[in-house]
């Protein structure tokens, strides 16, 4: 079986260049990071929460996630500047190819209800987000050792430039879209 990587170098850019009419190979676009995102908003106040959404992040992408601090302060929604409001990770290169194949081979499987990607996830650059309601989907992640479940979101970036030249990658890299 080919790997995440061995797949995009022979068959999606072979594939990219007929459908599109690019002559040069290095003109196809290619996929430069994935972010991990989770959002902790009023469950922020709480040590234990921060350290569940840490663990879990670790255990799915064997990184350390990096607190994200608020810019500024926001009187209407009770947030101090520099308070924890999410954490993050951004893979790159063999991590990254490697998250994607468990994604599109094991999560969205495992997903309740799944029915597809909704091509709108797709922005105006060629950048893909998903959103996950929950992380029980992820074979990492046990239902039994969970005491929270919370969701997290994964942003696909790319060097597409426009949301067709986009759509046209994830197409061919096998994300499966709605009907």
């Amino acid at each position: 079986m080919k790997s995440f990587k061995d797949m995009y170098n022979q068959d999606v850019v072979a594939a990219f260049r007929t459908e599109h009419g690019v002559k040069n190979p290095l003109q196809v676009p290619k996929i430069v990071k994935v972010t991990l995102n989770v959002g902790v908003g009023r469950a922020a106040k709480d040590p234990d929460f921060l350290t569940t959404v840490e663990n879990t992040l670790v255990r799915i992408t064997g990184q350390k996630p990096v607190r994200t601090k608020a810019k500024k302060s926001i009187a209407g929604f009770k947030l101090r500047q520099g308070a924890i409001v999410g954490m993050k990770v951004t893979l790159r290169k063999q991590r990254m190819y490697d998250f994607l194949e468990k994604v599109l081979n094991v999560t969205f499987p495992r997903v309740r209800d799944f029915h597809g990607i909704n091509v709108t996830g797709i922005d105006e650059h060629g950048n893909m987000t998903v959103g996950f309601k929950e992380n029980l989907p992820f074979p990492e992640v046990r239902a039994d050792e969970i005491e929270r479940i919370h969701g997290l979101e994964v942003t696909i970036t790319t060097t597409a430039g426009t949301r067709e030249r986009g759509e046209a990658l994830f197409r061919l890299l096998g994300f499966p879209f709605k009907k």
